[in-house]
């Protein structure tokens, strides 16, 4: 990971970082998923940067190397973090790419500021996502346990990789779990596992070209192509299922999601 860089916003400070490299089309801003840094990119970051595009990868607020204590650790929020970060960087336009939590962010941000949006990528996305008896009482039981028991969220990372795990993956899970265990960090957990990320209807408002990436084996789905469908339907956009994926993709198949994520910056630009 290249050098952290800061801004501060109102409420705390922005980690992130950019690879400065010359930009062949638009600029990129990942956005990882709740709980998580930017080093979930760690793998895809590399192949954007070395087919010419400038990446910039953004921790969320609470997470990562940004500070913890935050107000709202809303979707919108960060969307605020996403644009006052491309003003920041001076980047009139950018594609941007929400995993998992930030799906409704990067959609937030289209609908909110349409001219400074040339596309979103969902990757693994909550948006649109209708969960139903049995996964809203699972999500009810397992948020306090999380918050009282860090580890468990470390259990689940083993079956959010169902096919294959990277080289490095037992350090990062050990660094997730870390991070919950710091002091302050479950007002920040807290305020994401109460996040609406599901986002329904707010697709509405987007207009720019978009792209809906969904791992076949991820576990949080009952039907990852069918919740695929439905956010490609909103969004007026397109699916690509990456088989044998988890809610992880770009970590687990960090090829075949730059093979699906390329043609779509090269077709926006």
């Amino acid at each position: 990971m290249s050098d952290t860089r800061y801004l501060d916003v109102p409420g705390g400070r922005i980690a992130f970082d950019d690879s400065g490299t010359p930009t062949d089309g638009t600029p990129v801003v990942l956005l990882p998923g709740m709980l998580d840094s930017r080093a979930s990119y760690r793998y895809l970051r590399p192949l954007l940067t070395a087919a010419g595009h400038r990446v910039v990868t953004m921790d969320l607020r609470g997470f990562g190397e940004s500070s913890i204590a935050w107000d709202d650790y809303s979707p919108g929020a960060i969307a605020d973090d996403v644009l006052a970060l491309l003003d920041h960087l001076g980047i009139e336009r950018a594609v941007l790419v929400g995993n998992s939590y930030t799906g409704a962010t990067v959609v937030e941000a289209a609908g909110r500021a349409p001219v400074r949006v040339a596309g979103i990528a969902l990757i693994d996305a909550f948006v649109e996502h209708r969960a139903n008896a049995l996964q809203q009482a699972v999500t009810k039981v397992l948020g306090p346990l999380v918050l009282a028991f860090p580890g468990i969220w470390g259990l689940a990372q083993r079956y959010y990789y169902p096919s294959r795990r990277p080289a490095d993956f037992e350090a990062h899970r050990a660094a997730l779990v870390a991070a919950l265990r710091t002091p302050g960090r479950k007002t920040a957990t807290r305020g994401y596992l109460n996040g609406d990320s599901a986002a329904l209807g707010s697709a509405a408002a987007v207009h720019c070209p978009a792209l809906v990436l969904m791992g076949g084996r991820d576990v949080d789905f009952p039907d990852p192509a069918e919740l695929a469908d439905r956010q490609a339907a909103a969004l007026r956009g397109r699916k690509v299922m990456i088989d044998g994926a988890g809610h992880y993709p770009m970590a687990e198949f960090p090829e075949a999601t730059a093979d699906a994520l390329l043609p779509f910056l090269h077709e926006v630009a």
